[in-house]
Order: C-alpha cells, then sequence, then structure tokens
C-alpha cells in the first residue's frame, strides 16, 4: 500500500469505471482531476479532494489547457489514467468512416495525445496506465473499431513504458473484461448471455472490481510494459465468442451507436 498522497489524472472520470476509480483514490486521500466531456450526474463522495475541468479528449489543445489547469490546482501529476471511450458498433458493411474516425480519434488518438502532452509534466517514479479492452486482443464481431482502437493501445503501451523507463515513468495497460457500464448496456440481450457464458467465472465485472486493479497497478513500482487482464478468465480461456449474435446490432444500413464519449472505456 502506498501511504504517499498523489495526484491523478482520470480522464474520462465522469462514469463508469473511470467514476469508480475517482471515488476510490479521493477516499484514499490522494487529489484527482477529472478530464471529461461532460460533468458528474452525481455528487463526488469527496468534493474536496476531486477537480473536474471540461476536456474534449479529441482536442489536442482543449488537453493542454486541461493539463495547465491541473498544475496549477494541483501543483503536480504523479499518476495519469487514460480511461476516456467512445463506442460505435456494427458490422463492417454497415460501419461507416466517420464512425470508424470517431472512435479512433478518442480512444487511441486522444489517449496518444494526453500521453504526448503530460510526459514532459511527469516526473520520476510517476505511472501512466490505459485502459484497454478485451475486444483489443480477441475478436468480436461487429467491434472493428473499437477493437482496433483498443489493440492500438498495447502497441502503445509497450513502446512508451520503454521509451519513457529511464526517466523513471512506468506505463502499463489495464484490460477490463466485460463490466457493467453505460457502455455495455448497448449489448442485446442475446449477446449479453451469450458473452457471460463464455467467461470461466460465469458472470460480469463491476467498475470497483476494475478500479481496485488499476489502483494496484499505480502502486506496482516495477511493473512497466505489462498487459494485465481483468476479465474473468476471458483471455486465458481457450473458448470465444462464437460470432453467431453481433455484440453490437445494426437494423438498417447505419450502425446502431451507443456514444458515450470521453466517460469511460
Amino acid at each position: 500500500m502506498n501511504d504517499t498522497k498523489r495526484n491523478w489524472i482520470i480522464t474520462g472520470g465522469s462514469r463508469g469505471i473511470g467514476r469508480s476509480l475517482v471515488d476510490q483514490v479521493c477516499a484514499a486521500g490522494d487529489s484527482v482531476m477529472v478530464l471529461a466531456r461532460g460533468a458528474t450526474q452525481e455528487p463526488w463522495t469527496c468534493p474536496d479532494r476531486v477537480h473536474e475541468i471540461g476536456t474534449n479528449i479529441t482536442d489536442p489543445d482543449s488537453i493542454a489547457a486541461a493539463l495547465d489547469t491541473a498544475e496549477e490546482t494541483l501543483g503536480s501529476i504523479d499518476v495519469v489514467v487514460n480511461c476516456a471511450g467512445v463506442h460505435r458498433g456494427g458490422r463492417i458493411e454497415h460501419l461507416t468512416r466517420a464512425d470508424w474516425d470517431t472512435v479512433l480519434a478518442t480512444n487511441l488518438t486522444g489517449t496518444f495525445d494526453v500521453c504526448r502532452l503530460v510526459v514532459p509534466r511527469l516526473g520520476y517514479g510517476s505511472t501512466i496506465i490505459n485502459v484497454g479492452a478485451v475486444v483489443g486482443f480477441r475478436g468480436f464481431p461487429g467491434d472493428v473499431a473499437y477493437g482496433a482502437a483498443k489493440a492500438g493501445l498495447s502497441g502503445l503501451t509497450q513502446v512508451l513504458a520503454v521509451e519513457l523507463a529511464p526517466r523513471g515513468i512506468r506505463v502499463n495497460l489495464v484490460v477490463p473484461g466485460f463490466v457493467d457500464t453505460d457502455m455495455t448496456a448497448g449489448l442485446s440481450g442475446r449477446a449479453r448471455d451469450k458473452l457471460v457464458s463464455s467467461i470461466p467465472l460465469r458472470r460480469n465485472g463491476n467498475p470497483k472490481e476494475i478500479a481496485d486493479v488499476i489502483v494496484n497497478v499505480a502502486n506496482s513500482t516495477y511493473m512497466t510494459g505489462t498487459t494485465i487482464p481483468t476479465d474473468g478468465g476471458l483471455l486465458a480461456s481457450f473458448g470465444s465468442y462464437s460470432g453467431e449474435t453481433p455484440l453490437y446490432e445494426t437494423t438498417s444500413r447505419t450502425a446502431k451507436v451507443h456514444d458515450i464519449a470521453n466517460t469511460d472505456s
């Protein structure tokens, strides 16, 4: 357990996994700057240690301004968690180029921009934690854009881990499985049942369970370049989603959209 109080930046901290993480770290006495497009809908559990700034993760100028504010408010930055996410689902023939661009801009390019702009502000012993997804490692039909973006986070994490190690900055990737958030609420009932049946623990996860792992990774001072699945055994199992039912079904030529930009992964 780390007894030193730290300053966190959490993108997408207003809902889901990000919100659960904010509540946990501020309850432990740390301070947090939340970067999210939308304000939280519920009061913070410790409002004296949580600060919010509206941020468009797809806009580098917005990110830079938010980081300036974070430094001025917190004084230093110790932990950065890239948890912001947006989803566009649908079979590839129904997915538009605009859908693809939107998903990549937030989930991959947005994370790159946060890392690019925050690294000069980080000191020795700081850490960056990216939040991936199982679909970045295993194919799920109807998730080509999201899967490609999350797969990209794996390469980004490993390269940055090696690149930043001489400066004492650690970079790791936490990979949640099927977690109950606003984003997974877009799944059809049939797809949800099929997916849960393929998880060895035979249940979905909850945001607090993922937040617990992120905190542990932040505390692990000899860990960098590591991928940490937190998925009920899904990636470890030989079975996978069969593909018979798309995770995100479409009813027309336009992909069904479930968009919670800059909220959680």
